[in-house]
């Protein structure tokens, strides 16, 4: 059976939201001064046996990427988590990305879906997505509230895909990236240079071969510049998604992503838990991302 597709539409631009595949975005597209639509984020195949990635854009909650070890010790007690996907040694992304959500409210320019029952090892939680659509941009807000029984370091964020072509280049700002090993854990933070390798701070080419490097210090600003056949335009996040991750498999593909979270991979298990949000039953932690093509 084919998923569900709930969309919002004005002249300049529509986006597509698949509740049940995660609350997940399957396309957003902008209509150019010559009356064609072109793609801001890659469109979903439409095939749902190939799972939430094959989306344009997917929510991260309770946390971004993989958390190693079996899970995290916190407050003095482990805290088992088990591997999520098939094809992953370490849980990745939470479970909200994977979960149907549920639409509470639509207008003409508004959507909100709520995930009711977020279970993944100790977390339990209640998330709420709100996407508002302009002539100009489309915002996408996100809170989760805690449910567990005691406080817990939450971590969430956005993992936007965007199509990739020879004319596809980035600028951001940031300090520091963290490298990573085999098994795409962090190694150790570095400092960027100025015209070095890690420096995006110019409108850059992604790298020709493999990328996925968490980025921090960035002033949660960049822009994307795509050519004549794909959209470009200015992704903003709220600042408590202080890191940005980027991720392609290289010149190959017709992909990356880039992802603004509010952590480091596996910051369950790093010293401070860096960028996680400890929350207490009944808390809520509210982030948000804007794709603005006014420019």
């Amino acid at each position: 059976m084919q998923a569900q597709e709930i969309v919002l539409e004005n002249e300049r631009a529509r986006v597509a939201v698949v509740p049940e595949m995660g609350g997940g975005i399957a396309r957003l597209d902008v209509r150019g001064a010559d009356g064609r639509f072109r793609s801001l984020l890659r469109p979903w195949n439409g095939r749902t046996s190939d799972g939430p990635f094959a989306l344009a854009s997917n929510v991260l909650v309770p946390f971004s990427n993989r958390i190693s070890g079996g899970g995290f010790a916190f407050d003095g007690q482990f805290h088992g988590i088990e591997p999520n996907l098939a094809d992953q040694e370490f849980p990745i992304h939470g479970d909200g990305f994977t979960r149907e959500w549920f639409v509470s409210e639509q207008t003409g320019s508004t959507l909100t879906l709520h995930c009711l029952g977020g279970d993944i090892g100790p977390f339990r939680y209640q998330a709420r997505q709100t996407l508002v659509l302009s002539q100009t941009g489309l915002e996408v807000s996100l809170g989760v509230t805690s449910k567990s029984a005691a406080a817990l370091p939450f971590g969430v964020g956005f993992h936007p895909w965007f199509p990739r072509s020879p004319q596809t280049k980035i600028r951001f700002s940031a300090d520091r990236v963290w490298l990573e090993n085999e098994k795409h854990l962090p190694i150790a933070p570095i400092d960027i240079e100025t015209k070095g390798y890690w420096d995006f701070s110019d409108l850059t080419a992604l790298p020709n071969g493999w990328i996925n490097n968490a980025f921090t210090g960035w002033n949660c600003i960049c822009d994307v510049e795509q050519g004549a056949e794909a959209v470009s335009f200015r992704l903003t996040a709220s600042d408590n998604l202080g890191v940005a991750l980027v991720f392609s498999p290289g010149c190959d593909a017709d992909f990356f992503c880039f992802e603004p979270v509010s952590h480091p991979v596996d910051a369950h298990n790093l010293p401070g838990f860096p960028g996680l949000k400890i929350l207490a039953p009944d808390e809520t932690l509210r982030v948000a991302m804007t794709l603005d093509w006014s420019s």
